[in-house]
């Protein structure tokens, strides 16, 4: 498959209907999944492996890691409805992916690959969560795929070498957020992000 090929395919994932601005239900655009996809897939962390899309959404991740031949996916994010209308998809397209309405911190269950695009800490009471989607990669798999507002890429660096990991590799992008609530000033505004490939020193799944 060819990325643009993915990317197309990605473009039909459902946009969640009702985003809470509580949990920053900002869906990752579709070339960008797809070149996250494409990098992890080069690096040989998604073919035939066993994948965790850490706070799924509506599966964009995970539904581009099983078209790029993962052995194994499961998707889990803490909004319900946002599980339901993915397990739906995903079952309407014959894609045998796995996901769960529960909390990324409970998740215990090991895994070849993380992908995650966490929230990014602007709201309040989301300060400090990508830290804590990170400490959960560290627990469950070798492999670390994850975006950050670049400017807080220092202090992500700074993290993951206290916890021993190391990163390898990193990539810029522009993310553009189109208005979705009343506070948002702008029709669309762009972050510029950051892709980290985080190796964890843990053994791979067996």
């Amino acid at each position: 498959m060819k990325q643009r090929q993915l990317e197309i395919l990605l473009q039909q994932v459902p946009v969640p209907p009702k985003p809470k601005p509580s949990l920053e239900q900002y869906m990752t655009p579709a070339p960008i999944a797809a070149d996250i996809l494409f990098t992890a897939y080069h690096w040989r962390d998604i073919e035939g492996k066993t994948v965790f899309d850490l706070g799924c959404g509506t599966g964009i991740f995970s539904v581009g890691a099983m078209y790029m031949g993962a052995r194994e996916v499961y998707g889990f994010d803490i909004d319900k409805n946002i599980i339901s209308l993915a397990t739906e998809y995903a079952r309407s397209n014959n894609l045998p992916i796995h996901f769960q309405a529960q909390d990324v911190t409970d998740v215990t269950t090991r895994c070849d690959t993380v992908l995650m695009n966490p929230p990014f800490g602007a709201q309040k009471s989301n300060q400090n969560a990508d830290r804590r989607f990170i400490e959960k990669g560290f627990d469950i798999a070798p492999v670390i795929y994850s975006l950050h507002l670049k400017k807080t890429v220092p202090f992500i660096e700074k993290m993951i070498h206290a916890l021993h990991g190391e990163l390898s590799y990193q990539k810029d992008y522009d993310f553009p957020i189109k208005w979705m609530f009343q506070f948002h000033e702008k029709e669309v505004m762009t972050y510029s992000v950051t892709l980290l490939r985080i190796l964890t020193r843990n053994e791979p799944k067996l």
